[in-house]
């Protein structure tokens, strides 16, 4: 049809130039002086935005439900020569979220960057689970992100500037097995994330996503299990910190700020997790299939006693002598991760001998 033929150079013109800006990346933006709100920054990889920001010059704002945990990152950030501040905030909770927004704004006059990295990690089967995990994880990790960025917009809108930077996960890509609360939470943080990066560009406002993989920030302590406590702590434990398969927390935090500087649309953290990506988006059939071996072949299988929740500190401590020991080896670069990280309120304790690595 002759429409068609008149069209198409067109389209293909506006395609052509759309992928030539894509092509040129912005130089790296000085974040020196602006100020940047980080959720979940009491610990674990918060913790290390909070300090990546804080030496780029910005002054920074943190948050997190604990504010005894607060405080000591405060106290931390401050040693390093960080100006910061610390408001206590559960980010599920809509009105805690405005507090955040509005403080933040009275005490420095504007929000330039707010990093939505709060989550909790569920690891267990399916069949352990309730709505409950679902709702929590829910909350924290999609309602969290939205509650935040509903209340910073009209700021960032008003002045013409603002960068959301959205933590998800590779698990919001690809569902492994026995994590299934937490991957439902970030498949739809990064459909939000995608969807406020498009919506909210004539705004002012630039949006990126971060997928990171698996990463060492000793969070597989903090982390709640159910099913058989001690094999689904094992397993989950060592991918978050046996090297090649877990990424450095710290290399994590610096890609992030790198991403936010040069306003990326999307960065994905660690080569397995780009290797898992493109194979599952080449073979996503073959890909579930293979995750179904995984799961029926090396994954626990549920418990009909493990549908209460346990903390990984908890299983840890608990477990035989035998793999106590074997497990403290193996998990020496996540234990590290932990105790720099602020993950520990004291140092761990154990009804085993003391065992250094």
């Amino acid at each position: 049809m002759k429409w068609k033929t008149a069209v198409a150079p067109f389209g293909l013109g506006l395609l052509g130039a759309l992928l030539y800006k894509q092509q040129q990346r912005p130089a790296a933006e000085n974040l020196a002086g602006q100020v940047v709100i980080v959720t979940g920054s009491s610990r674990g990889l918060g913790y290390l935005l909070a300090q990546e920001f804080a030496s780029q010059g910005c002054r920074v704002v943190i948050c997190a439900r604990s504010e005894a945990e607060l405080t000591r990152a405060q106290i931390e950030l401050v040693r390093c020569g960080a100006e910061v501040l610390a408001i206590p905030c559960d980010v599920a909770d809509r009105e805690q979220v405005q507090h955040l927004i509005d403080e933040t704004v009275r005490h420095y006059g504007r929000i330039d960057i707010l990093v939505n990295n709060a989550g909790i990690i569920q690891v267990g089967p399916v069949q352990a689970m309730s709505l409950d995990d679902f709702e929590q994880a829910l909350g924290v990790m999609y309602w969290g992100i939205l509650y935040t960025t509903w209340a910073v917009r009209p700021h960032m809108k008003r002045r013409g500037y603002g960068r959301i930077v959205n933590v998800t996960s590779i698990g919001g890509k690809v569902s492994v097995p026995h994590l299934l609360p937490y991957n439902s939470a970030k498949f739809a943080a990064v459909a939000l994330s995608e969807g406020l990066r498009a919506e909210l560009a004539g705004e002012g406002i630039e949006v990126t996503t971060i997928i990171p993989g698996l990463m060492r920030t000793g969070s597989h302590l903090n982390a709640q299990f159910k099913g058989d406590y001690p094999k689904e702590f094992t397993w989950f434990s060592l991918g978050a910190s046996l090297p090649i398969i877990s990424m450095d927390a710290e290399r994590a935090a610096r890609q992030i700020v790198q991403a936010t500087r040069r306003r990326e649309t999307e960065r994905v953290l660690s080569w397995p997790a780009q290797i898992l990506l493109r194979f599952h988006g080449l073979f996503p059939g073959f890909t579930t299939d293979v995750l179904h071996l995984v799961n029926t072949l090396f994954l626990p299988e549920p418990d009909a006693d493990g549908t209460a929740v346990q903390k990984g500190l908890t299983i840890q401590n608990d477990l035989s002598p035998f793999r106590y020991r074997v497990l403290w080896l193996l998990t020496t670069l996540g234990r590290r991760a932990a105790q720099e990280y602020l993950q520990l309120a004291h140092p761990p304790r154990s009804t085993h001998e003391d065992i250094t690595a």
